[in-house]
């Protein structure tokens, strides 16, 4: 008896809510589409956004010393050298860490991309492939920043930078895919070319000092044993970073490879405006019902 009594309690209920809001049906109405036509002007404001993506395959870097010369290690130790053999692990890791990083970002990718570009853009045309700046922060004739305040920090423009920027990293595949988001597809593709670059370019030169480093040390070993069996190690040593330094120089893609290459794309990634208005209206909905069903009970409760 308890549950249908319930039941019918909770039956009454549905039914009066259903009266009270279809008595209120153009006050519903109203609301709901205000809120839809804001959602729609608000979403028309907005601008479109490109993404430009690099799927990569890392490229495994030499081993330092060849496999024969590591049945030799104890040779070269006599002679106070320590060349380890590596396995052929890439920097990839590494320089996923490094573009994570303020300094190559103040290094390597701010002294190469047009700053304003970053800090102070405000719409592309998709027609004329110009861009306009905002006047507040950089005037475009004057080819100038307005006033030292609007100048932007390694720091700050680091922090915008990152904004963009999506890195991913197949575990299973080792693959990495690097995207920039921007108001422009052309600089969008421009700074994911960039930033693939220069991490090679970074790595390349750093793996170069390295090498030359070593060469001069073992050519200084090598002239001053006397050891024939200490020389040929170190010939072979000698040998070996020759081949690491070439390959250095011949390869373009020195940490990361290309599988498919950054494009400048025609199919916007944001803003989605059929969602904004979906959530725009539903929302509207909602506060429009708690707005009829308030103003009923508060008039019901004055009354008694």
């Amino acid at each position: 008896m308890e549950n249908n009594l319930s039941n019918n309690d909770i039956a009454i209920d549905f039914r009066e809510l259903f009266l009270i809001l279809l008595k209120s049906k153009w006050l519903l109405i109203c609301i709901t589409s205000f809120f839809l036509v804001s959602a729609i002007v608000y979403s028309l404001f907005l601008p479109n956004i490109y993404q430009s993506r690099a799927y990569l395959s890392p490229v495994g870097e030499q081993a330092t010393t060849s496999k024969s010369m590591q049945n030799m290690g104890g040779i070269a130790s006599l002679a106070g050298i320590n060349f380890s053999a590596q396995s052929g692990s890439s920097n990839a890791i590494k320089a996923l860490e490094k573009l994570n990083s303020l300094s190559f970002f103040k290094e390597s990718i701010m002294p190469n991309i047009f700053l304003p570009d970053l800090m102070a853009f405000d719409s592309w045309n998709s027609t004329t492939n110009i861009n306009k700046y905002n006047k507040d922060i950089y005037n475009d004739e004057t080819q100038a920043w307005n006033g030292d305040a609007n100048i932007p920090s390694p720091q700050k423009s680091f922090r915008e930078f990152k904004e963009s920027l999506q890195v991913y990293r197949d575990e299973l595949t080792g693959f990495v895919t690097i995207s920039v988001k921007h108001q422009s597809p052309y600089i969008a593709k421009e700074w994911t070319e960039l930033i693939v670059n220069q991490l090679n370019d970074y790595y390349r030169a750093k793996d170069k000092l390295e090498a030359q480093a070593a060469l001069d040390f073992l050519n200084m070993q090598i002239a001053q044993t006397s050891f024939t069996e200490i020389k040929q190690v170190i010939a072979q040593l000698l040998q070996d970073k020759t081949q690491q330094l070439t390959l250095i120089e011949v390869n373009d893609f020195y940490v990361f490879e290309y599988i498919d290459p950054p494009a400048v794309m025609e199919k916007k990634i944001a803003p989605s405006r059929t969602l904004i208005c979906i959530v725009g209206t539903f929302l509207g909905g909602i506060l429009g019902i708690l707005i009829v069903l308030i103003r009923f009970y508060s008039r019901d409760t004055k009354t008694l």
